[in-house]
């Protein structure tokens, strides 16, 4: 017997049955880019927020697929300058040069369950009406996508909660 490692959320229908409020999603291509991922050079880059959703700017990225270190780094400073126009990686907006410049993280090839709401057959019409999270999974779990994921440099390591290649994660950092 297994242990879920995400579960879906659900909603009471007005007949009273549970029916699911968001449903596994793949993102691809120009579905990807219709839901916050941008394209750049063939790849499929989002940045994610802090847990909270209260940040300005992403505290990590994930690149659909799994991809060199170098390709990430690229892809990430594409949404930085397209999403929020600054292309630094080392740096927030508005922080302050004056701080010591963080190395950029290694990045980890990795795998995640994609949530979407509403399911395609249940639209709830709630606030997060088409929008996804993203859960880590292993590979072998139903509906897992490989993913390339990254910190960004002026993330807290501790804040950004990334698989962990060292510490047993079904993650192994990217070439």
């Amino acid at each position: 017997m297994t242990t879920a490692l995400y579960e879906i959320e659900t909603s009471e229908a007005d007949d009273g049955t549970t029916v699911p409020a968001e449903g596994i999603w793949t993102p691809s291509s120009e579905d990807a880019a219709d839901n916050g991922f941008i394209a750049y050079s063939g790849l499929y880059v989002a940045g994610i927020g802090a847990p909270n959703d209260e940040a300005l700017y992403p505290d990590r990225f994930v690149v659909l697929g799994h991809h060199r270190w170098a390709q990430i780094i690229e892809a990430a400073a594409a949404f930085m300058d397209r999403v929020h126009g600054w292309r630094s990686l080392h740096l927030y907006p508005d922080d302050d040069p004056s701080v010591p410049i963080h190395r950029i993280p290694r990045a980890v090839h990795t795998h995640a369950v994609f949530l979407r709401r509403p399911h395609p057959d249940h639209p709830c019409g709630c606030e997060w009406e088409d929008t996804w999270r993203m859960i880590w999974a292993p590979p072998t779990e139903p509906g897992a996508v490989p993913i390339t994921a990254m910190r960004h440099p002026a993330a807290p390591a501790t804040a950004t909660g990334l698989p962990d290649p060292d510490q047993g994660a079904p993650a192994a950092w990217a070439p």
